[in-house]
């Protein structure tokens, strides 16, 4: 609350209330001046008696007998008084005694006789002295209510009756809150003998500061009562420990506000200006404190209090009260409202009961269940009640509650949805309210969704809150609402696109997370919005005017269509079938209207459900739905059918209608068949939409929802099978291009759609077979035949490959299957015959002539394909049915061929068919590879009832498919010609028969033609036949290829006639030979031979050929040709490893980026010529080529070497790491490397080439990179990155299978040089993924790797790395860290043992590993932990000899790298020389250097790896992940302590000891201290560290942001571990009070004084900071001690030892007392604190030489306004009742009269320094208003949005002008702001700063 700064906060007071002439100021020298000395002797010897009597209360008083005793002498001094004297001597010391003696702690005896000494003084000053004196008096009186016993409360009261009564009320005024929270503990206790009397003694207060012109108004109220009534609310809103008395008063004398001016209406105008008067004394001049008093009130813990101010507002101040509705801004009503709903979260339905009353207005006396008219009139009268009057004002409430929880926690944020589930148990609030609030309800819960600090389970509890709330409203309602966000959505209006968005994204949000699906619900709402949507949409179509400029694109609206289409998607699958029943006779007249709202205009029909969902909120029991369910489904059906239809009339074409037929099939499987539906035009429109063209190219979107669109027609029975026949012809051939293997993108879901339209077709239907055979068969008449059958069999092999590949757990129920009519979708894996048998042979036809591209395509796909077998199994059911070789299948396995019997061919058998199974199945195995063979071999055909299956193993006799073959052929050639054969069945027996033959033959070449050997057919022996055409087209590579091997075999033979030469096949291994070369040392013959070097020409032609892109349809050719030469030349390897590998991953990396960008594009393209070859293809084979190069190099290198071992002579046998002790010391010369080093080299180069390509390939698609990818093509995706990723694998597990080392070195390369914790990640994901990889292969690996870089000597030359990736040592470690870390548990069986071969030799000569030891500490620890967890670890002597290990490396840690700070205070030293740097940076190479700085830097941001020097080097935070793990580790507790003990010793004692102190302290090692302090029985180990750190003078210097969470918990758990030695009482033991003797005029004086005023500062903030470490209240007991010694200390003078200097550290003890302690803990504080408060700030004002002046020096003044400040903000009771000495309390501090005078002592200052109301109204009210407005409150000093303590000490008159006078001029505004904005303590804020003045350098007193 601000007043307006125009009226210069004058207003509000009339002239004539008394407030202009107020009491004259002279209290501020009553308290702190001295008095005027009087010249009469007798005055004098009485006043020195008086002094003398009050110096015994610092001396004498030990007890409480003590106490009564220095009163009677007090009282018997003051007796004896002259009689011509009516003044006090030392008054205000009388008066700081005095209220002392009322301490509660004290008996009653005590407060009686100090109540006696009150009675004597007042009477003796009589109401004038009193009046003048009462700053003085009432501090020290006011409290004592409040805990006074029934003996003291009567003599208290009669105190107060007798002489207060009469004081002048210009003198009350000021006092008035504080005399009415003095009073109102004495109302708490309704049935109390004293109640009456202290409710007569507020009346009398408030009839004594009455103006004597005041109007009485009757029932004890008068006009001038307004000062009072806003004085008591501020009192009742400020206290909440008094609020029960403020209530029994307001029951009693709050004047009854209901009666407004209804009166005029009757014309009785006497009564209205009555009940105006009496408005006006309780709401003027400020209106809001009444609704704050309520509201606090309201906000009570006490049940009993909210109760009864729920009664009063029942009674008192009706909702529709004049004053709520009338004189209350809407603000402040809101805020009554939303204090007044808050109580419902207590779910007391007596608080419930009177909120409705409150809400609705009287209820009838007679209402009871009265259903008469009368009594639904008379609630029909409180719903127009609560309308009327408290609707909006609750609606704001709430919604601002909504707002305000938005950055609040999840409980917080819940309490408005359960408030508003609370209203809606009255339907007369509810049915009012919720359609205000509810849209913003869902609204903030999605907002909640989005906001990333919250995590899942807040959301889920939010939406918990909320979903409870959701379901408690009407259904009508909630879809109402839908409506009216589609209708904001699309309907007309201003809102932008993005507003349109978010509300379709929000009613998205309302299907997906609340419940929607009850059943009115989805039977009539659903299905009415959909509707509603699809009125909506056309009416915005009709909207469109193509000539005016609309603000949003077409491309913009398109997307909200879209948008909306969705939403009637998702409400659609809401619906169930009973939504819409049959039509029936009695449907009649449904008939009739549907056939008439056909001619009804789109307008008219959306009118009918806007009128039912707005004017009736979708209420069924008020108004029928618009259109029956009959009508309802039929508009659908018309609606989705039309808007499917009108979108190819439109201009833009629509590139995605999935969402519309998506629409259409929904509506067809909930709808009965009866239904009427316009068959006709949907299937005009598919045929029209099936047979585009190709200069329109169709989407696959579009595809996939037409296959789906007419699959759902057929199942609806819209359409017969005879139609949907018609459509599957174009579908095909839609889906044909699609498959194009150029175009990997949509294979998988093109492949299902056909299974979908197959499934619709049945098995018997064969058109999707006819219509693929067509396409092969008859290309475009346009087209290039070869290329056309080329493209063809690619097309088709992708149809195979995935249509073997969709089993049976790939036929589950998908988005496209509606309803459980729909059967299942067949399995292409079972049923591949039905769709593929006639299309594939025509493939095979391809093999004919090999000299056509599509001859090498279908070769291609056969050494390839996947399912050769079931390729096969078509060959076997074909041939089974063929009647000369039925007689097969009845053989059985092994059958010897002799018992075939011999037959006669006749011209009836169909030879030219046999003879076409035959050619094909040659050609097959003529161009597969050695797989085909494998298979034919292994599988077994059975045949049950004619049906042939085929199986992995043999059943009943079985025979091979290898053996069906060979007996069919065999049948063939043992077939005879008749005696007189015709010519023309002799050349077709004789065809036949060869065919038979070669097949035959076939099959006994072959490997795996063992098992044939039964069958008796070593005579047949067939011919093999080879074919070379030379021909001009690109694949004439091909036999290129084999001429040029040809010769090359030729001329290398010749050269290879000296050695023996081996048995081989004459035939040319396949790609699948050459891809299974060993791994293992090739077995070379003792001869030696001069390798061949490879011609240039050569090697340029296979870098060209592999390159090329003309070459990639045959590069499975080039790469087995690449195969073959390198086997030639393998002597040579060495040299040409290295480009032809540079090549090879090169073309695999650009073929791997496009193949990768393809899956990024957002579209489909039709243009394929530009890719020859599918991308995956090309990949496998350049991998394939890089495999065999690489696999033969290292075969090479492994023989060069064994051979050069032989040469050699044997080595002495090593352990793990050899000799790595004795190799220290010898001498290495500098050798030249050797042959065989060279080669090697080479050969890791090209590995690590290889890795890094294989390990791009292996991360695709992982990690971020997979939200890249289009969701549309998802499977597809799925399916080729899998399998580029497999083959990656695979030659990667070769990799490291054969050089381990360097491709682990490679892959640490990759993983140092990632940026993001996600690519980190997965590099030990892809550890953990390869076989070669086990822990047990890698941890040796890397610890070679690690000795390779500290002591190489130490190695044999085969462990070794080469070193050429460039990492550290430190890396290495690091990454052996995290690695070990990511380990399974169980992994640990695997390494153990080379682990603690690696640790016990590397602590033999731990020297060289200095700069890794802290990472290896952890990783012994991360050993430890593992071990732990598993059986493994269980074996007590293997964690023994861990532990062991473990104290040796923390010992070598710290003995090979001491703790230093040497380095970080020469970095602190900017003036130092470079050479001093340099020198210093060589010293450290030995040494742990640590600075506070980095190491708070290295806190702050996570440990980042590259590089990763920095992190093992950071001794201190590792140490902090390792001390948790220590008994883990150690196991036993004596070596956990000697371990902690040696953590303490060499970091933490050089650390809190180093000169550097305390910078050298860090976040890590405070976080060290806590991990320590964690252990068990580990006390005496740090607390002594603690104990020195904190007792070092330069402890205060330490950085602020390590207190609040760093020391501040480590000191609380020192003083509840070290309770004996650490006490307040042994640190205020410290201080000594202060003394001037022998020290003012003594030599050194003031060394010595600033030495003790030092001494004295730091024990002092020892203290303040222990106080704020404790637990609330810890230090209660030693508070009368900590009390005394303050009260010592500050009599201290500026000459004293110690001096005046420390009164700003005895305020800071002060503040942190009041902020951890209890009010009621301190009621001793408050008289002292109020007498130094006073002195200070009035020693602002005070002359520059006067004792004040010098007394508080500028920091004990900017400290004592720190303290006041505190007091205000934090508000203790008691200091409440001393507030008003120091600021103006009441409303005067707003609302001043133009002759208002300050009376309170900060006012008075700030008007003696200037700061007058003229000269600084707007600036002093405008940052009190920004400063007290928030949540929360804040010090206005130093405080956020507050005013700057930044100043400069020294000079007096910048802390005026900077601090003082602003302060001073606004901290009465801010104090009444604080209030009345009603905001809760912000207690760390304050916390945080004291400590900012706590360690603050500054404030320190340096040094003498």
């Amino acid at each position: 609350m601000a007043p307006d700064p125009a009226s210069s906060a004058v207003g509000g007071s009339p002239e004539s209330s008394g407030r202009d002439s107020p009491v004259p100021r002279q209290w501020r020298n009553q308290l702190g001046a001295e008095e005027s000395p009087v010249k009469d002797k007798a005055h004098r010897r009485y006043a020195l008696a008086v002094e003398k009597t009050l110096a015994l209360f610092e001396t004498a008083l030990e007890e409480w007998a003590d106490y009564i005793a220095f009163l009677n002498k007090l009282l018997k001094t003051l007796q004896a008084r002259p009689t011509s004297f009516h003044t006090i001597p030392a008054k205000a010391l009388v008066a700081k005694r005095l209220s002392q003696c009322l301490n509660p702690a004290l008996p009653s005896g005590v407060h009686q006789k100090t109540l006696e000494l009150y009675q004597y003084i007042f009477t003796t000053i009589g109401n004038d002295g009193l009046s003048r004196d009462l700053p003085l008096y009432l501090p020290g009186l006011a409290p004592t209510l409040s805990f006074a016993s029934l003996s003291v409360r009567s003599p208290y009261l009669h105190l107060l009756e007798t002489h207060f009564l009469g004081i002048d009320p210009r003198s009350l005024r000021p006092a008035m809150k504080s005399i009415v929270l003095a009073l109102l503990p004495g109302l708490e206790d309704e049935t109390s003998e004293d109640f009456t009397r202290t409710l007569n003694l507020v009346a009398g207060f408030k009839q004594a500061i009455r103006p004597p012109e005041s109007e009485d108004l009757g029932s004890s109220h008068a006009s001038g009562d307004d000062f009072f009534w806003q004085c008591f609310f501020l009192a009742s809103i400020t206290s909440h420990s008094r609020r029960s008395g403020a209530l029994a008063y307001l029951v009693r004398h709050l004047p009854i506000l209901g009666q407004n001016a209804h009166a005029a209406a009757e014309g009785d105008a006497a009564q209205e200006i009555a009940a105006e008067k009496l408005h006006a004394i309780v709401t003027s001049p400020e209106p809001g404190l009444l609704v704050r008093c309520f509201a606090s009130g309201l906000a009570d813990e006490q049940l009993l209090i909210q109760r009864g101010f729920l009664d009063l507002l029942v009674s008192h101040l009706p909702l529709n009260a004049y004053v709520l509705q009338t004189r209350v801004k809407a603000t402040d009503l809101e805020l009554l409202v939303k204090a007044a709903v808050g109580v419902v979260t207590r779910r007391d339905m007596s608080l419930n009961r009177r909120l409705w009353a409150w809400l609705l207005g009287p209820e009838s006396a007679s209402q009871g269940f009265d259903y008469s008219e009368q009594g639904q009139a008379h609630l029909s009268s409180r719903t127009t009640y609560f309308e009327k009057n408290g609707l909006q004002p609750l609606t704001k409430a709430l919604l601002d509650m909504i707002r305000g929880a938005s950055h609040g926690s999840s409980a917080e944020r819940a309490r408005p949805y359960r408030i508003c589930l609370s209203l809606m148990d009255r339907w007369e609030i509810g049915g009012l309210v919720v359609p205000r609030i509810f849209l913003p309800v869902i609204d903030s819960v999605r907002q909640f969704q989005t906001q990333a600090s919250f995590s899942k389970a807040d959301f889920v509890e939010v939406l918990r809150s909320a979903s409870v709330f959701f379901d408690g409203i009407e259904s009508g309602l909630i879809y109402s609402e839908i409506v009216g966000l589609l209708t904001q959505a699309i309907g007309p209006g201003s809102l932008g696109v993005e507003g349109r968005r978010d509300k379709l994204a929000l009613i998205s949000f309302i299907i997906a997370h609340f419940n929607v699906r009850e059943e009115e619900m989805v039977t009539i709402h659903a299905p009415m919005t959909c509707l509603a949507a699809f009125f909506m949409l056309q009416d915005c179509k009709d909207r469109q005017d193509p000539q005016e400029k609309s603000a949003s694109t077409p491309v913009e609206l398109r997307n909200l269509e879209e948008h909306v289409l969705g939403v009637i998607v998702s409400l659609l699958e809401l619906v169930p079938d009973r939504a819409f029943p049959p039509r029936s006779g009695a449907n009649d007249d449904d008939q009739r209207v549907a056939a008439g709202s056909l001619k009804v205009s789109n307008l008219e029909l959306l009118n009918k459900i806007r009128t039912f969902y707005v004017r009736e909120q979708g209420n069924l029991d008020s108004s029928a739905p618009p259109f029956s369910a009959v009508h309802s489904g039929e508009l659908l059906l018309e609606r989705a059918v039309n808007y499917i239809c009108d979108e190819s009339e439109e201009a833009t074409a629509i590139h995605d209608i999935s969402a519309r037929i998506r629409i259409l099939g929904l509506a067809l499987s909930k709808t009965p068949l009866s239904y009427h539906f316009a068959a006709e035009q949907i299937l005009a429109y598919l045929k029209v939409r099936v047979n585009v063209t190709k200069d329109a190219p169709m989407r696959f979107s579009q595809f996939a929802a037409l296959v789906q669109l007419s699959i759902q027609l057929h199942a609806a029975n819209r359409i017969d099978a005879t139609q949907l026949s018609e459509l599957t012809v174009p579908l095909v051939h839609h889906a044909w291009a699609f498959l194009s293997p150029s175009e990997p993108k949509y294979h998988v879901e093109t492949v299902r759609c056909l299974w979908h339209l197959q499934t619709t077709l049945t098995t018997s239907g064969r058109d999707v077979e006819a219509a693929i055979s067509a396409l092969i068969a008859q290309p475009p008449a346009d087209a290039d035949r070869s290329l056309s059958s080329a493209n063809n069999g690619r097309t088709f092999g992708v149809l195979w490959s995935h249509t073997l590949q969709d089993a049976s757990s790939e036929r589950r129920g998908s988005k496209g299957q509606l309803d459980a009519r729909y059967a299942p979708r067949l399995s292409g894996m079972d049923h591949y015959q039905v769709m593929l048998t006639q299309p594939a042979f025509l493939i095979l036809d391809e093999l004919l002539d090999d000299r056509t591209p599509s001859y090498m395509v279908v070769k291609a796909w056969l050494n390839s394909m996947i399912g050769i077998d079931r390729l096969f199994l078509v060959f076997v059911m074909k041939l089974a049915e063929l009647p000369f070789v039925q007689d097969i299948t009845d053989h059985r396995a092994n059958e010897k061929v002799d018992d075939l019997r011999h037959f006669d061919f006749t011209e009836d058998d169909d030879h030219d068919l046999c003879l076409y199974y035959l050619r094909t199945l040659n050609n097959v195995l003529r161009c597969s590879g050695d797989i085909s063979r494998a298979v034919l071999a292994s599988k077994h055909v059975g045949f049950i009832d004619q049906v042939a299956h085929i199986r992995g193993g043999a059943e009943d006799g079985e025979m091979t498919l290898q053996e069906f073959f060979v007996r069919v052929c065999v049948k063939c050639i043992i077939g005879q010609l008749p005696s007189d054969p015709s010519t023309e069945l002799s050349q077709r027996v004789s065809q036949l028969q060869r065919y038979a033959l070669t097949i035959l033959h076939h099959f006994l070449s072959d490997r795996h033609a063992t098992p044939l050997s039964a069958l008796g057919l070593e005579d047949l022996l067939i011919e093999k036949l080879a074919q070379a055409i030379n021909t001009a087209d690109p694949f004439v590579q091909v036999l290129l290829l084999d001429a040029v091997y040809d010769t090359l075999k030729l001329r290398h033979s010749a050269v290879q006639e000296m050695r023996p030469t081996s048995q081989a096949s004459d035939r040319r291994p396949t790609t699948a030979d050459t891809s299974r070369i060993g791994r293992s040392s090739l077995a070379l013959s003792d001869q030696q031979y001069i390798p061949q070097p490879m011609p240039a020409s050569l090697l340029k032609c296979l870098q060209a050929g592999l390159s090329s892109p003309d070459s990639q349809m045959v590069l499975d050719n080039w790469v087995a040709f690449l195969s073959e030469i390198i086997s030639l030349y393998s002597g040579c390897i060495f040299q040409i490893v290295i480009p032809l590998v540079e090549t090879l991953c090169k073309q695999i990396g650009s073929t791997f980026a496009a193949l990768r960008d393809t899956f990024y594009c957002q579209g489909f393209s039709e243009d394929v010529s530009g890719f020859t070859s599918t991308p995956e293809s090309t990949l496998i084979y350049l991998l394939n080529g890089l495999e065999q190069c690489l696999a033969l190099a290292h075969d090479q290198l492994l023989a060069e070497e064994s051979q050069a071992q032989l040469t050699k002579g044997p080595e002495q046998p090593q352990s793990l790491f050899g000799s790595m002790v004795s190799g220290v010391f010898q001498s290495e010369e500098p050798q030249s490397r050797s042959v065989t080093a060279n080669d090697r080299l080479t050969v890791h180069l090209a590995f690590q080439d290889a890795m890094r390509i294989c390990y791009t390939i292996w991360s695709w698609g992982q990690g971020e990179e997979s939200k890249k990818q289009d969701a549309a093509s998802s499977a597809s995706f799925g399916y080729t990155s899998l399998r580029m990723r497999n083959r990656a694998r695979r030659l990667m597990e070769h990799l490291f299978t054969a050089e381990v080392l360097e491709c682990l070195e490679t892959i640490i390369g990759i993983w140092r040089s990632c940026e993001v914790e996600s690519g980190r990640t997965l590099v030990f994901d892809f550890l953990s993924s390869l076989d070669a990889c086990r822990p047990r292969h890698t941890i040796p690996a890397l610890f070679n790797s690690i000795y390779s870089r500290t002591n190489p000597s130490a190695l044999p030359p085969s462990r070794k790395s080469t070193l050429t990736i460039t990492l550290q040592d430190s890396d290495l470690v690091v990454f052996l860290v995290e690695y070990s870390r990511s380990l399974d548990d169980d992994a640990m069986d695997e390494i153990w043992p080379d682990c603690m071969i690696f640790l016990k030799d590397l602590l033999g000569n731990p020297f060289p590993h200095r700069q890794t030891l802290p990472s290896l500490v952890e990783f012994a620890s991360v050993l430890g932990e593992k071990v732990d967890n598993t059986n493994f670890g269980e074996q007590r002597r293997m964690r023994r000899d861990l532990g062991d290990l473990f104290l040796r490396l923390i010992a070598a840690l710290f003995t090979t790298r001491p703790l230093t700070f040497t380095d970080t205070s020469s970095m602190m030293n900017t003036n130092s020389s470079s050479s001093k740097i340099d020198s210093s940076n060589i010293d450290s190479s030995n040494k742990i250097t640590t600075s506070a700085d980095i190491a708070n830097k290295a806190m702050d941001s996570p440990r980042q790896h590259p590089p990763a020097t920095g992190s093992a080097n950071d001794v201190v935070s590792i140490l902090v992940s390792v001390v948790p793990n220590l008994p883990k580790i150690l196991l036993e507790p004596d070596r956990v302590l000697s371990a902690a003990g040696t953590i303490s010793t060499n970091v933490l004692g050089p650390t809190l000891r180093s000169k550097a102190f305390p910078s050298t302290v860090s976040r890590s090692t405070l976080n060290l201290l806590h991990e320590l302090s964690s252990l068990p029985n580990t006390q005496k180990i740090w607390k002594k560290d603690i104990g020195e750190a904190f007792n070092d003078n330069r402890f205060f210097g330490m950085d602020l942001s390590l207190m609040h969470d760093g020391w501040l918990p480590l000191l609380k758990q020192w003083m509840l571990t070290d309770k004996e030695r650490l006490s307040l009482s042994e640190l205020l033991a410290r201080i000594s009070g202060p003394t001037t003797a022998g020290i003012v005029f003594g030599v050194g004086a003031t060394s010595a004084r600033l030495e003790a005023d030092r001494k004295t500062q730091l024990n002092l903030r020892r203290i303040a900071t222990l106080v704020l470490a404790a637990a609330d209240d810890a230090f209660v007991g030693e508070l009368s001690a900590i009390f005394d010694k303050l009260v010592e200390l500050l009599s201290a003078t500026l000459t004293s030892s110690p001096s005046s200097a420390t009164r700003a550290d005895v305020y800071m003890v002060i503040r942190a007392l009041v902020l951890k302690n209890s009010p009621i803990h301190l009621a001793m504080l408050w008289p002292v604190v109020t007498a130094e408060l006073h002195a200070a700030i009035s020693s602002v004002v005070a002359p520059d030489d006067s004792t004040a002046s010098d007394m508080f020096l500028h920091s004990g003044i900017i400290q004592a306004c720190k303290l006041l400040d505190l007091l205000i903000c934090v508000a203790p009771d008691d200091f409440q009742l001393h507030e008003w000495l120091f600021i103006t309390d009441t409303i005067e501090a707003i609302h001043r009269s133009s002759t208002h005078q300050p009376i309170a002592l900060v006012d008075e200052v700030s008007e003696e320094l200037g700061s007058s109301l003229g000269d600084f109204t707007l600036q002093t009210e405008t940052e009190a208003h920004v400063a007290a407005s928030g949540p929360l409150r804040r010090p206005l000093l130093g405080g956020q949005n507050g005013i700057s303590d930044e100043v400069d000490l020294g000079s007096k008159q910048d802390l005026v002008a900077k601090v003082l006078r602003p302060f001073f001029g606004q901290l009465s505004i801010f104090a009444f702001e604080s209030t009345y904005a009603m905001g809760t303590l912000d207690r760390k804020a304050c916390m945080e700063a004291l400590l900012k003045d706590l360690f603050n350098e500054r404030s320190m007193i340096k040094a003498p």
